[in-house]
C-alpha cells in the first residue's frame, strides 16, 4: 500500500494499514457502487453459530433439567419452548445482525431481552393452560441471560482484537475543515476498539491537515452553486480509498444546505453517510432524536442521579457487600492471618479517601506495605510511574511479599466491603481518590466524585495501574456520565476476568 492511500488507526498506522489493503485493496471499488454498508463482512464466521448454539441450548438444558428434578410436567417440550423462545426475543431484537455480533452491549442488553423472555414464556403458559411452579421456573431460566453474556464477552474480547489488526472495520472517509477533521481522526485512532479505520479525509478549506490522514481532494471554502462539484470530489475520494461510509464533522463551511445536497448525492451513489454532532463519551441511550420543523436535533438526557435505579443500585450494593463479609468471613481470616504472620504491623490499613461530593471517609483494605510506608513515601516520589495525580510504582519496595499476593489477586480490597455497607463507596464506581491527589484537582477532575466510588469499575477492568492518568479519567467520566444498572452489571463480570488475568495489579 503506498503511502498516500493508508489507513489511520492507533497511534500510527503501523500494521493496520497492511491489513486493510489485504481485505480491500489499496484503490479498491467496493462492490454495489461503493459498496460497503457496514455489514462488517470480515468478521469471524463462529459468532453466529455459537450464539444461536449458547442462546437455544442456554436456555433448554437448564429448563429440561430443573423441570424433570422438581417433578414439573413435560420438560422436554418446555425445554423446547425455552430454546426457541430465547433465540426468537433475541432475532426479533436484532441480537443475530452481522453489525451486532461481537460488538458491545453491555450485560443490560441480555438483561433486557431475559425480560422480554419471561414476558413471552408467562403469556405462553396461560395461554395453555401451563402453570409452572414460578420459583423453579426462574432458576431453569436465569443461566440463559448469564451464558449469553459470557459467550457476548468471548466474542467481542475476540473482535476487539482482530480489530487491531484492521479486520471487522468499516473504511471511513472524514470530511470537514482541518481542525475538525484533525480532532475526529484522533479521536478514532486513539482507539482500536471499535470498527471506524480512516482511510482518508477530505479537507474544506486550504488550511493545512495536521493528523498525518491521506488526503487525495479538498472541498472549496465557499458553497458551490451546483449540485454536482461537492458529490464529484467525495465520490471520487471515497472511489479511490475504498470508503464504505462517509463520516462528516459539520462546520461554518459546510451549511445544511452544502451538507444537505452532498447527502443527496451520496445516497443516489449507494454510499452511507455519518453525521458527528460534536459529542463525546455519551451513551446511546441517553441520546434521543426529533426533528422539530425538519430541523434535527439530539436531545440528550442527563445523568441518573436520583429515582428508582440510583434507590435500588444502593440496596443491591448494601445487600451484596452483607453476603459478601458473611461468605467470605473464612477467607478474611485467612487473609488476615497471612499478614500478621509474614510481616510487623496490623492485618488492616485504614486511609482517608474522599467519597461522593468530596466528603473524606476512611477505607478499609488489608495491608501490603510495610508500617511506615506513608512516612518512606516523600522519598520515592521521583520514582512515580505514574504521569498524571496517582502515585503507582511496579516494583514499590515498600509493597510486603503476601502484598504482592495480595494485590496480583485483588484480595487487598475485600475489606472494603465494610465501607460499602456503610455507604461511603458502591460496589462499581471510580477509584477512590487520596486527599492530596484531590487537592490537584480542577473543575473536570472533580466532576469524578459526582457517584460514590467502587471496589470495582471501569477503571479496574480496562488495564488498572497501566493506564495512563489521562486514560483513568476520561474512563472514570464515561462511567460517571453514563452509568446505569445494566452497566454496572457489565463490569462485574468483566471484573472476575481482570482479576484472573492480573494486567495492571500492582
Amino acid at each position: 500500500m503506498s503511502a498516500d492511500t493508508r489507513p489511520v488507526r492507533g497511534s500510527t498506522a503501523r500494521t493496520i494499514g497492511a491489513r486493510a489493503s489485504e481485505s480491500t485493496g489499496a484503490h479498491a471499488v467496493v462492490p454495489a457502487q461503493y459498496g460497503g454498508h457496514g455489514r462488517f463482512s470480515d468478521k469471524a464466521r463462529w459468532y453466529l453459530p455459537l450464539a444461536l448454539t449458547v442462546d437455544a441450548l442456554g436456555a433448554a438444558v437448564p429448563v429440561a433439567m430443573i423441570m424433570r428434578a422438581t417433578g414439573q410436567p413435560d420438560p422436554v417440550l418446555s425445554a423446547v419452548v425455552a430454546g426457541v423462545a430465547w433465540t426468537g426475543v433475541r432475532a426479533s431484537r436484532r441480537r443475530y445482525a452481522v453489525d451486532a455480533l461481537g460488538e458491545h452491549r453491555g450485560a443490560g442488553a441480555a438483561v433486557r431481552d431475559w425480560l422480554v423472555l419471561l414476558g413471552v414464556l408467562a403469556v405462553t403458559a396461560a395461554a395453555f393452560g401451563r402453570h409452572p411452579e414460578p420459583s423453579y421456573a426462574l432458576a431453569a431460566l436465569a443461566p440463559a441471560a448469564l451464558l449469553t453474556v459470557v459467550c457476548r464477552m468471548l466474542t467481542h474480547h475476540h473482535l476487539v482484537a482482530a480489530r487491531r489488526e484492521a479486520h471487522a472495520v468499516r473504511r471511513v472517509l472524514v470530511i470537514g475543515e482541518p481542525s475538525a477533521a484533525d480532532h475526529v481522526v484522533g479521536h478514532l485512532a486513539a482507539r482500536t476498539d471499535h470498527a471506524y479505520v480512516v482511510v482518508g479525509v477530505v479537507p474544506v478549506g486550504s488550511a493545512k491537515l495536521e493528523c498525518g490522514a491521506p488526503v487525495t481532494a479538498r472541498l472549496g471554502a465557499v458553497d458551490p452553486s451546483g449540485l454536482t462539484e461537492d458529490a464529484g470530489i467525495v465520490l471520487g475520494a471515497a472511489r479511490d480509498h475504498g470508503a464504505e461510509l462517509v463520516l462528516v464533522a459539520p462546520g461554518p463551511r459546510l451549511s445544511a444546505a452544502r451538507l444537505r445536497r452532498l447527502s443527496w448525492s451520496l445516497h443516489d451513489a449507494g454510499l452511507p453517510l455519518a453525521v458527528l454532532p460534536g459529542l463525546v463519551d455519551v451513551a446511546v441511550r441517553r441520546v434521543e432524536l426529533d426533528a422539530p420543523a425538519g430541523l434535527a436535533m439530539l436531545h440528550i438526557a442527563p445523568p441518573s442521579r436520583r429515582g428508582v435505579q440510583p434507590a435500588l443500585k444502593s440496596v443491591l450494593d448494601r445487600a451484596g457487600a452483607a453476603l459478601g463479609l458473611l461468605l467470605l468471613s473464612p477467607l478474611f481470616g485467612l487473609v488476615a492471618a497471612a499478614v500478621r504472620l509474614t510481616s510487623q504491623g496490623p492485618a488492616f490499613h485504614r486511609q482517608v479517601r474522599y467519597g461522593q461530593g468530596c466528603v473524606p471517609f476512611t477505607m478499609w483494605k488489608f495491608r501490603t506495605m510495610v508500617v511506615d510506608a506513608e512516612e518512606r513515601r516523600p522519598e520515592l516520589n521521583g520514582a512515580n510511574e505514574n504521569d498524571g495525580l496517582m502515585f503507582k510504582m511496579r516494583r514499590d519496595p515498600r509493597v510486603t511479599r503476601i502484598g504482592r499476593v495480595l494485590r496480583r489477586l485483588s484480595l487487598d480490597e475485600l475489606p472494603q466491603l465494610f465501607n460499602v455497607l456503610r455507604g461511603e463507596m458502591s460496589m462499581v464506581g471510580p477509584r477512590p481518590p487520596l486527599p492530596d491527589e484531590v487537592a490537584r484537582y480542577d473543575e473536570v477532575e472533580i466532576r469524578r466524585l459526582s457517584v460514590k466510588p467502587g471496589i470495582t469499575g471501569l477503571w479496574q477492568v480496562s488495564g488498572r495501574s497501566d493506564l495512563s492518568w489521562d486514560e483513568t479519567l476520561a474512563i472514570d467520566l464515561r462511567y460517571v456520565d453514563n452509568w446505569s444498572l445494566g452497566g454496572d452489571v457489565d463490569v462485574m463480570a468483566r471484573t472476575l476476568r481482570a482479576v484472573v488475568d492480573g494486567r495492571g495489579a500492582y
